[in-house]
């Protein structure tokens, strides 16, 4: 990426613009993530049958993936043709109403099937917010970035998805121990997503005070807008999408199986308190934080490609060891499992958006690295709670480490094929 032009961001702003906005939006996507385990099924589906109403609660989880490369397109649109800070705006306060209206939905008992009805809408909502909002924040920090620091710049959204969790299972676990079972079925875990909307506030204040980055400006003064970004993406740049899509897949997969099944898994067939997974899961974002800069680190050093085939080679391991250090009930051994998955979670999520934007010319990179990221999404994470636990249910815990390992294999063969795009620059 070549931004030469003088930036008038401050660096403090800029970084904080763009960890800020992914944290509330991560924030809004992980508190629907612990309610579609612990709340929905009881609350917005039929619950005479407990299994199949949380694979209807998890597959309106996947939803929201599937609304993602539209939102991508969407906002990717208008963020390579109008700029990055309005359309940042714009996807913020998509996904912001999206989570309120949530909080405020009445349950199956009270409207019926229009409750699971109106649950899906509002998630499809949140999915095309985070569509358009991932892949500005990412532009925003690395447009802004020194060449040799690109990695570096890029991780702070990053940093949004760790914090975002921990401030949504820190406060559904404060509201689980300081409520009855009954009360928080009722009304308690309402209170995150209503108040989500201070946190959107906060968000569009701090974006409201940024400028342009350097590279979109560079490009109106080029003339270089694409017309249609969309169709640019998958005319001209097909090896970058579609590289750039399966080198992202296992970063989805090792998160959500991280998250979403474990605590699934974990509290239900384990027989593990709730409020205990929930400490052990949260003190797990720790490493998942600690691996951000550590990996932002090495990526600038060696390079992007280097640092994810590292990464990917570790995860592949990870897989095959799943099923023994998970089967035990110890939270103990849980949380080890737990804290070295999301380690290694770190280390493939630091620097993917910064490698992501960087295979893309200015004219379409807000498109592109939107659309990757968000297809990625779709076969990398929609699906994997509900085929973990059918594999898991069917088959046994040691087939949820081969998904993984097979999804990092076809990951590893797409960095490799990628390694001349993926160069820093």
């Amino acid at each position: 990426m070549n931004t030469q032009t003088p930036n008038a961001n401050p660096v403090a702003r800029i970084l904080t613009a763009s960890l800020v906005g992914t944290t509330i939006e991560f924030f809004d996507f992980y508190i629907y993530a612990t309610a579609a385990v612990l709340v929905f099924p009881k609350l917005f589906f039929r619950a005479s049958d407990p299994t199949s109403a949380t694979l209807e609660s998890l597959a309106t989880f996947a939803l929201a993936f599937f609304a993602r490369p539209l939102g991508a397109a969407i906002f990717g649109h208008f963020g390579d043709r109008k700029g990055r800070k309005a359309t940042l705006v714009a996807a913020l306060m998509t996904m912001g109403p999206s989570t309120v209206a949530i909080g405020l939905l009445p349950g199956y008992a009270t409207i019926g099937v229009a409750a699971p009805i109106l649950l899906a809408l509002f998630r499809f909502g949140q999915g095309l917010g985070l569509g358009g909002e991932w892949g500005g924040a990412v532009l925003l920090a690395t447009e802004s970035a020194p060449p040799n620091k690109r990695a570096w710049y890029g991780m702070f959204p990053q940093l949004g998805a760790p914090i975002g969790f921990l401030l949504s299972s820190g406060t559904f676990f404060i509201l689980s121990k300081t409520m009855s079972e009954a009360n928080f079925i009722n009304y308690g875990w309402r209170i995150p997503f209503i108040a989500s909307a201070l946190l959107v506030w906060v968000g569009l204040y701090v974006r409201l005070k940024i400028t342009e980055t350097p590279a979109f400006m560079k490009m109106i003064d080029n003339d270089e807008r694409s017309v249609v970004p969309f169709a640019d993406v998958f005319v001209k740049h097909t090896k970058a999408i579609t590289l750039g899509t399966l080198a992202t897949i296992t970063t989805f997969l090792l998160f959500y199986l991280m998250t979403v099944f474990t605590l699934s898994w974990g509290t239900s067939a384990l027989h593990i308190p709730k409020s205990d997974f929930l400490i052990v899961q949260m003190i797990s974002m720790l490493f998942f934080g600690l691996g951000i800069p550590i990996s932002a680190v090495l990526a600038d050093k060696y390079g992007r490609n280097k640092m994810l085939v590292w990464a990917t080679v570790l995860i592949m391991a990870f897989g095959l060891v799943f099923a023994p250090l998970f089967t035990t009930g110890s939270l103990l051994t849980t949380a080890i499992f737990l804290a070295l998955g999301m380690l290694l979670m770190g280390l493939t999520y630091g620097p993917i958006g910064t490698a992501l934007a960087g295979i893309f010319p200015a004219s379409v990179r807000y498109t592109g690295a939107s659309l990757a990221f968000t297809l990625a999404g779709i076969l990398g994470a929609s699906l994997t709670p509900y085929l973990a636990t059918t594999l898991a249910t069917k088959f046994g815990l040691a087939y949820v480490g081969y998904y993984l390992t097979a999804a990092s294999t076809l990951t590893l063969i797409a960095l490799l094929a990628a390694k001349r795009l993926m160069k820093l620059d």
